[in-house]
């Protein structure tokens, strides 16, 4: 996530919870990822952790209640104008309460009413305190002024008793922050399919055909897009890094599944315009002029098991060789309904000489609006971090280089915009 953020300022504002400790890892997790913080703490939050904390990480003064000043910047209008983005984790049921009825009786609270972009809010609360009914009034009233919420989690909470109130982890909240940073208007509510991983296919019970795919290209892409604003929907036998429990995924294991589900979520994808939309619905009808994308990130087994067993096979009914028979499988891009949906595959080639040449074969053959082609080295090359890709078009043949796989993915969005 190094630069992510680059030149982003973020205000962070912190108050009194037990939870604040998470507050600093997500410090951390901003200033590593390139942005420029930084954070205001209110009078009750300091009992937990002391500003030295936070200004250790963000290389900054800490604004508090004690310290405001109006010969420079460093007062709540100042930050208020300074400030990309603000968040405020942990927020506690008090704070909530005060931001709902405009109420300002700290730097924190006043300096939320003076920004009047998008704030996000990380809630903190007792369980009891959380589902009180006029708590849920107060969240749905800050929904509806410019406020994103991360949800809270179930968890034992510092009452001991376990529920629901828990600051969600600091990477959930670094990727809601992230999103509306980075979003980008071609790829925001835009509907995305994904898929990723190698298939598994059964033999029996407890042997399967599959691949080295380590599914991290698909679910780095999967992230990028989601970061961007889309509407993603990831399919994959593996999910090796976070994702944000925002971006929509399907666990399956074998090709049949991934096929099943892929025509679903392409349909879906694909749903047609309303012809009489109703008031809410002509609100967000532009999630529907669209056009959906699908990017086939998955390494589909080329042949199955032609007779799987749905129970364990005994080495003494095989005998000592064991002739296992196999049948080509359905090759998903030739049979999916490409239609009005941008469709790019993925060729991984270990022939470089001619690994471009056989790409705009299945360019062709499959119909597809691109491909990204990796050569690979030997088996050694997957699971890494980083990938090279060669993105294809029946017009264009650009290098993309070798990078970490979320930065060549957003160098793969910015190429396959272009097919729009």
């Amino acid at each position: 996530m190094e630069n992510l953020l680059k030149d982003k300022n973020i205000v962070l504002g912190v108050t009194g919870s037990i939870s604040v400790y998470k507050a600093a890892e997500l410090a951390r997790l901003f200033v590593k990822a390139g942005a420029n913080l930084r954070i205001i703490m209110t009078k009750s939050a300091k009992k937990f952790v002391t500003p030295l904390t936070f200004e250790t990480i963000s290389s900054n003064k800490v604004l508090d209640d004690e310290n405001e000043e109006w010969s420079s910047g460093f007062n709540h209008i100042g930050f208020a104008k300074w400030a990309d983005v603000m968040v405020i984790a942990p927020a506690t049921a008090n704070t909530i309460a005060k931001l709902a009825n405009a109420i300002a009786d700290n730097i924190l609270l006043q300096t939320a009413l003076a920004y009047h972009e998008k704030k996000v809010l990380a809630p903190a609360a007792n369980t009891n305190m959380l589902t009180h009914p006029i708590t849920q009034a107060n969240i749905k009233m800050l929904k509806i002024a410019n406020f994103e919420f991360v949800d809270t989690q179930i968890k034992e909470l510092a009452c001991k008793s376990t529920g629901d109130g828990a600051l969600a982890e600091p990477l959930e909240i670094f990727y809601k922050t992230a999103r509306i940073l980075l979003e980008d208007e071609f790829w925001s509510d835009r509907k995305v399919v994904v898929t990723g991983g190698g298939t598994i296919e059964k033999i029996d019970e407890v042997r399967y055909i599959s691949n080295f795919s380590s599914g991290k290209m698909a679910s780095n892409l999967a992230l990028a897009l989601y970061l961007k604003g889309a509407d993603v929907n990831l399919i994959s036998t593996r999910f090796p890094i976070y994702l944000p429990k925002e971006l929509h995924t399907i666990d399956i294991e074998s090709s049949d599944e991934m096929f099943e589900y892929l025509v679903d979520s392409v349909r879906v994808a694909k749903k047609p315009k309303l012809s009489k939309p109703t008031i809410m619905e002509e609100k967000h009808i532009h999630l529907i002029e669209k056009k959906p994308y699908l990017f086939m990130a998955a390494a589909v087994s080329d042949y199955i098991p032609k007779y799987p067993q749905n129970t364990k096979i005994k080495k003494e009914d095989i005998g000592e060789s064991w002739n296992l028979e196999l049948k080509q499988n359905i090759d998903m891009l030739s049979n999916i309904d490409k239609e009005g949906i941008n469709v790019i595959g993925f060729k991984a080639e270990t022939d470089e000489k001619n690994g471009v040449l056989n790409a705009k074969r299945m360019l062709k053959k499959k119909e597809l609006n691109g491909v990204c082609l990796n050569i690979l080295k030997d088996s050694s090359s997957f699971g890494k971090d980083t990938n090279e890709i060669t993105f294809i078009t029946k017009d264009d043949t650009i290098y993309l280089g070798s990078d970490t796989k979320l930065n060549i993915s957003f160098k793969i969005l910015e190429e396959a915009r272009k097919l729009c």
